[in-house]
Formats: C-alpha cells, sequence, structure tokens
C-alpha cells in the first residue's frame, strides 16, 4: 500500500507537470501564431499594432499637460481680469487620449482625439491621401489656417499661444478638404490646402443656415524643403529650410471666434442671429528651421461685418514673431537639452481706433527630456494694454508647464 501510495502520488506530480508543460506549449504557440499575424511597438504616435501584411494600424496615445501659473494663468480680455486678486492656478490644463492608424490600405487613414477633462470628442476624422499631390479627408479638425493654431499644444515652442490666437484662430470645424503636395524642382514646390466647413465650430454637425465656411491656404516651400507644423528645430535641420504661406477664409454665422468649446463671441459682440455676422480674414506667415534655430511670424487682418445692422464693419489686426535657439550649438557650458525662445505678439481690436493696443512680449525655456513627448517648459510674459475699453495697465505673468505623452 504504501509502494502503490508512492507510485499514485508520483503519477499525480507527473500528470500535473505533464499539464503545465502542455499548456505552456499551447500559450508558447498562441504567441507564435499572434506575432506572425501583428506587431506591436512603441512609435511616435504611442504603441502601435501593426499587421505584418501592414493593411491594418492602430495606435493609441495619451497626453498630459501639468502647468502651475502666477498671477493668472489666462490672458487678460476684460476690465474684470485687472482685478487685484491673484488667482495662483496648479492644474491640469489637458488631458488628451488620441487614437489613429490606417485600414484595409496604408493611404486609408483614421484618427479621433478626445478631451479626457472636459469630455470633448475633438478630432475625427478619415483620409485618402494615395497621392502626395492630391489627398482628401472627411470629418472635423482644426482648420490648417494658421501655423500656430495647428501646432498641436503638445508640441509647441511656448507654454501656450500668442495673445492674437483667441481673435484669429478657425479652430476645429466639420467638413471636407482636399490637399495635396505639389513637388516641382528647385523652387516650384508646393503646398495647397483648400476646404468647406460648417463654420459653426466644434460640435456643430448642421449650419445655421445656407451660408458655409470657406477656406484655402497656399505655401511656398521656395528652397524645396517641406517644413512640418511643429515647433523648436528638434529635427537640426541641416540645410535651410523656410516656408511663406497665405491664408484666406470666409464665413457667415452667428459668431464671431471659434475655440475649443465651439462657436463664440468677441469683447463687444453676442452670439447673433442665424448669420447675422459676416466674417472675412486673411493671413500671411513665414517660419523657417535651420540646425537647431527656428523661427515663425503670422500677420493677420479680420473683418467683421453685423449685416443685420446696416453692414457695420470692424477690422482687427494682429501679428507676431517668434524664435528660439539651442546655444548648446555656440557655447559648450549650455545644456543641450535646454532651448530658448522668444515672442512679440501685438492686437488692434479695432484698427479704427489707434490708441487701443494690446502687446504681449515672452521669454521661454525648454527642457526636453525626449523631445515633445517628454518636455519642461517655462516663461515669463509681459503684458502692456493700451485700450478705451481697459484700464492702462502694465503686467507680468510666470507659467511652468510639464507636458507628457504616454
Amino acid at each position: 500500500m504504501y509502494k502503490a501510495g508512492i507510485l499514485i502520488r508520483i503519477s499525480k506530480g507527473t500528470l500535473l507537470g505533464l499539464i503545465l508543460v502542455l499548456s505552456l506549449n499551447g500559450w508558447s504557440q498562441q504567441e507564435k501564431d499572434t506575432t506572425k499575424l501583428m506587431n506591436v511597438s512603441y512609435g511616435k504616435k504611442g504603441v502601435e499594432l501593426r499587421t505584418r501584411d501592414n493593411k491594418f494600424l492602430f495606435q493609441i496615445q495619451s497626453r498630459f499637460q501639468f502647468r502651475f501659473s502666477t498671477p493668472n494663468d489666462q490672458d487678460p480680455l476684460t476690465y474684470d481680469d485687472y482685478s487685484p486678486e491673484k488667482e495662483t492656478t496648479l492644474k491640469i490644463n489637458r488631458a488628451r487620449l488620441k487614437l489613429g492608424g490606417h485600414a484595409f490600405e496604408p493611404w486609408l487613414k483614421y484618427s479621433l482625439e478626445y478631451e479626457l477633462s472636459q469630455s470633448n470628442l475633438l478630432d475625427f476624422k478619415i483620409s485618402i491621401e494615395k497621392w502626395e499631390w492630391l489627398s482628401f479627408k472627411v470629418g472635423q479638425w482644426k482648420v490648417e489656417y494658421n501655423r500656430e493654431r495647428y501646432i498641436s499644444s503638445g508640441e509647441q515652442q511656448t507654454v501656450d499661444r500668442s495673445l492674437i490666437n483667441r481673435s484669429f484662430t478657425a479652430d476645429r470645424q466639420m467638413g471636407v478638404e482636399v490637399y495635396g503636395h505639389l513637388k516641382g524642382k528647385g523652387i516650384a514646390d508646393f503646398n495647397y490646402w483648400a476646404a468647406t466647413f460648417t463654420g459653426t465650430g466644434r460640435g456643430n454637425t448642421t449650419n445655421d443656415d445656407e451660408n458655409l465656411m470657406y477656406f484655402g491656404r497656399a505655401q511656398w516651400n521656395f528652397l524645396g524643403r517641406f517644413l512640418d507644423f511643429t515647433g523648436s528645430d528638434l529635427e537640426f535641420h541641416e540645410k535651410p529650410t523656410p516656408i511663406i504661406a497665405a491664408s484666406v477664409l470666409t464665413n457667415r454665422s452667428p459668431y464671431t471666434r471659434f475655440s475649443q468649446s465651439g462657436g463664440g463671441s468677441l469683447e463687444g459682440y453676442e452670439n447673433g442671429l442665424p448669420g447675422q455676422y459676416r466674417v472675412n480674414q486673411w493671413n500671411l506667415e513665414s517660419a523657417f528651421m535651420y540646425r537647431g534655430f527656428s523661427w515663425q511670424s503670422e500677420w493677420h487682418t479680420k473683418e467683421i461685418i453685423d449685416k443685420l445692422n446696416n453692414d457695420d464693419t470692424t477690422t482687427l489686426k494682429g501679428y507676431y514673431i517668434q524664435a528660439g535657439y539651442f546655444f548648446h550649438n555656440v557655447f559648450n557650458w549650455w545644456p543641450k537639452s535646454l532651448e530658448m525662445a522668444a515672442r512679440h505678439a501685438e492686437y488692434r481690436p479695432d484698427n479704427s481706433l489707434r490708441d487701443n493696443l494690446q502687446d504681449e512680449t515672452t521669454i521661454a525655456f525648454n527642457w526636453f527630456f525626449k523631445g515633445h513627448k517628454n518636455k519642461l517648459s517655462s516663461e515669463v510674459t509681459y503684458f502692456s494694454f493700451q485700450d478705451k475699453t481697459l484700464p492702462l495697465e502694465q503686467g507680468w505673468r510666470f507659467r511652468i508647464q510639464w507636458d507628457i505623452s504616454l
């Protein structure tokens, strides 16, 4: 009995061992079968799942932006913003989830971006990019009207966009677009974008009347090299890479401005009736990168015509210039990961009132731990507003921000 008991116990142990070996074998075989079908990696757009035949690609990435600011965070807009009460801020400024990739063919692409902190669906679009010279997309996205706004908030050179961004951006719209890269020889190198939108801002699938928003942009890559929409010369362009671009936009709607929240109103206006405001605007911009140096600028004009009040017209003007440099290229003692940048912006909310002028001057520093995917930014800004609707005030603001993509 004793020996039989031993034999039984041994048999049980052997059986468990065989089961374990067979299970591991099966799991290993399953893993091999999966890897035969799909590759898993981490790329510039997060975790990537790609089929071996490259017919399908799925990317997922999250991004968080933590910000400290004092005495206030937002740019002053009204008299109340000059309150003597200081509101030091520490917050999660952005929390984003991004999905994207391609399906069936590498040229049939899709993307989606969601703001977690405010529960806003920001972007969703499908793009057909089979030919470099002719591409199409449909959905909702940030209009390529101006470089500063189109650059992702995670790839900017300063903590946030300039003073003029609020008044001139077209922001996100729902529509269809045709675009492409006409790559000729030498200076005959251009990019173009042309689109039609509902013109009522993010989250609106219908227009307020029969008038749509129309947009066009032409970009001249006059040295034959395309410059992507990103801040800071992290790629360290070995050859000078400049561009000049011009954009035009026209829209008729109840709104005089757009933002992530959708349609809204500039100071002095209220959300109007359907088709009340005809907005015509145009922008001339430049950008340049070379061996750690970067430059960008925009010059804006915007007309707001009140169609329900005798075509009363207000003209807004604004510009900014911005430059940055990695001084390690000149001074060995300067940290290689540290960039210094500066920006100056001016804005006239009514060009007929020449005494009304708002400006800002900003000095910024960026420490790149892993490019734009993990960086620490700080900036000091000096505001000087000479506006009849505001007190004659000057003021400083300090902000520091950690932006990380996972």
